[in-house]
């Protein structure tokens, strides 16, 4: 048997308003092992690994490392015995160059003065011992995402970490870039390391373990070896039920003769004379899911703002909402042309976090005749709407006047989806529609998205999540360097392995082959 690195006995952790976050927690880590963490948010992880890592003290229990008993006082100490984790939003500066990240607080020093040349010097060997291909002098701000993630697991290396926690550390990476990852994580356990991996993503959860543990409301479900769990299996433990990720059953094609819910010509976006979108082109149709594809920073989100109204730079080019020129149009009056829209931070751009469930709901209709009486707001008729909502899309919650901040991110999820579902627009602009949110609530809202094409709008689908945008895609467009690389008419005929060399601008179609497709 390998020996334990890491032993959690009875770890219970308790918050001062009463909620439990982690009770009785047994879990026993293995030196040189790939030991996953999986659950649906809320479940417990991320106060686990705080635990760990010294940022939360549990109420309770025993934290043991290496053969003894530990009480980290801050992260500060986790990092000195030898413990390290990556973060799922980056944590680096990005004006800092590679080396000076990497040594941040643990400087060589020479004399008074940090030792730059030793710096580089050991930086760029501890790159190149892992196969990172890391130029550790350029500035973080030059590198791709895969670049960056790198360069924070460098990081953990630099300060002699033994065990190190990965946080979703696929969620932006293509096909190639994980597949990379996984090869230097198997080398990290073949040299003693042992890796705490949190995914979402069961498919790579599955490739990557060698054992995994399940945790559902605050308690672990138990600890099985990876070969003697079928993926069927591992969802059933997390959600407590099936989970069906095949969704061409669901879909009905609806034909609504062809009509554009969105196009899209000649999109060009300049900024400070580049060109971050450059002649994009492009049409979804009614009743049809159309995904993008591209590794973030690719003009994805400048071209969201655009269709959606948020751009303050101006643009060049025609976008127009069912049948509707939009140029010179603000944010309502594109809402009122019939698009819907699912923002990607919903914590900032989706909610009013201070305000009720109730006026979430109707938050982006609140001028709309059934709830807007002649002097003030229906309140019965905003009331009977949140109600229905929150039944009709299975938000927890006790009340529709608890404050939305108040809820999981899958429950706020479900809450932003229903409020414009209930829009009945033609066209939806869905925004990473999942991110950060557990399978069973990722489903669900896969689900509506579904239904809505199913009766008759057009979807235009922005995720990072290469699996998303094959499962639910009708078709798919890759987007590289601001520009259309690719696009294919029907998803399921592409592999991820393809989409992703394309994501990378290995390869890419000419301007013929998109034109003609398109």
């Amino acid at each position: 048997m390998a020996e334990t690195i890491l032993k959690l006995d009875k770890v219970t952790k308790v918050y001062g308003n009463g909620t439990v976050a982690n009770r009785d927690i047994n879990i026993e880590f293995k030196k040189g092992e790939i030991h996953s963490i999986v659950g649906e948010n809320g479940a417990g992880k991320s106060t686990l690994m705080k635990i760990i890592f010294g940022i939360e003290a549990p109420s309770s229990g025993v934290v043991t490392y290496k053969g003894e008993e530990v009480h980290f006082a801050s992260s500060m100490d986790a990092i000195e015995a030898g413990i390290g984790m990556v973060h799922q939003h980056f944590m680096l500066i990005p004006s800092y160059s590679v080396v000076d990240n990497i040594i941040l607080g643990m400087e060589p020093k020479n004399g008074i003065f940090i030792n730059t040349k030793q710096a580089v010097k050991v930086c760029q060997e501890l790159s190149d011992k892992y196969n990172f291909e890391v130029d550790v002098t350029q500035k973080v701000a030059e590198l791709s995402v895969g670049k960056r993630q790198k360069v924070e697991i460098l990081k953990t290396l630099y300060r002699n970490a033994e065990l190190i926690i990965l946080d979703e550390p696929t969620s932006v990476l293509t096909p190639q870039e994980t597949e990379q990852l996984f090869e230097q994580l198997k080398s990290f356990t073949e040299q003693g390391k042992t890796i705490i991996f949190i995914s979402h993503k069961l498919e790579e959860v599955k490739q990557i373990s060698n054992r995994i543990t399940v945790m559902r409301n605050g308690v672990s479900k138990g600890t099985y070896n990876n070969e003697d769990l079928t993926m069927a299996q591992l969802t059933n433990l997390i959600v407590g039920r099936d989970v069906e990720t095949d969704y061409e059953v669901y879909k009905k094609h609806p034909d609504f003769n062809k009509e554009y819910a969105l196009k899209v010509e000649n999109l060009t976006l300049k900024h400070a004379s580049r060109n971050i979108l450059d002649n994009v082109s492009f049409g979804v149709r009614k009743g049809e899911i159309l995904g993008i594809a591209g590794v973030e920073g690719n003009g994805q989100i400048d071209l969201v703002k655009c269709i959606t109204g948020l751009q303050e730079v101006e643009y060049s080019g025609k976008i127009e909402i069912n049948g509707v020129d939009t140029t010179g149009m603000n944010v309502r009056q594109r809402r009122n042309s019939g698009m819907a829209y699912i923002p990607e931070d919903r914590m900032n751009d989706g909610i009013a976090g201070d305000l009720p469930i109730s006026d979430n709901m109707i938050a982006t209709y609140y001028d709309r005749e059934d709830v807007n009486g002649k002097i003030t707001m229906n309140l019965k008729a905003i009331d009977k709407i949140s109600d229905e909502l929150i039944e009709q899309f299975s938000v927890k919650t006790g009340s529709n006047k608890t404050k939305i901040n108040a809820l999981s991110g899958g429950n706020i999820q479900k809450v932003v989806v229903a409020r414009e579902y209930n829009t009945h627009s033609n066209l939806m602009i869905a925004e990473q529609p999942t991110h950060g949110i557990d399978i069973g609530s990722a489903e669900f809202v896969h689900h509506q998205l579904i239904e809505m094409a199913n009766n008759g709008a057009g979807i235009l689908l922005v995720s990072a999540d290469l699996n998303e945008v094959m499962n639910l895609s009708d078709h798919i467009i890759v987007m590289f360097d601001g520009k259309i690389a690719g696009y294919f008419d029907k998803a399921k005929e592409v592999s991820d392995q393809e989409l992703g060399l394309y994501m990378l601008g290995v390869k890419h179609q000419t301007e013929e082959e998109i034109r003609g497709a398109l």
